[in-house]
């Protein structure tokens, strides 16, 4: 068996972790840092408001973008079982 092979399927693999993982990151540091920024400027420190609006947005981040993360693994699934003989033997 080449080692190029394994290495490849790993490194395919961490990148699609990051660019599935990438948009709900994402949004939630966004709405933390908004969150942030109003809790410092009205001297409200109330640690629920910090939480609660990024467990929604990841949410319904993870809700709206469900069916491409889905497509995406299935794809990424049969291509590594197709070039199974590949990576075996």
């Amino acid at each position: 068996m080449n080692p190029e092979y394994p290495i490849h399927v790993v490194r395919e693999a961490l990148r699609l972790c990051l660019w599935l993982s990438g948009p709900a990151l994402l949004a939630g540091l966004a709405v933390g840092f908004i969150v942030s920024v109003f809790q410092a400027v009205t001297h409200i420190q109330e640690m629920t408001l910090s939480f609660v609006p990024k467990i929604i947005t990841v949410f319904l981040v993870l809700m709206l973008l469900l069916p491409w993360m889905v497509r995406t693994l299935v794809s990424f699934t049969e291509t590594l079982l197709r070039n199974i003989n590949f990576y075996v033997g």
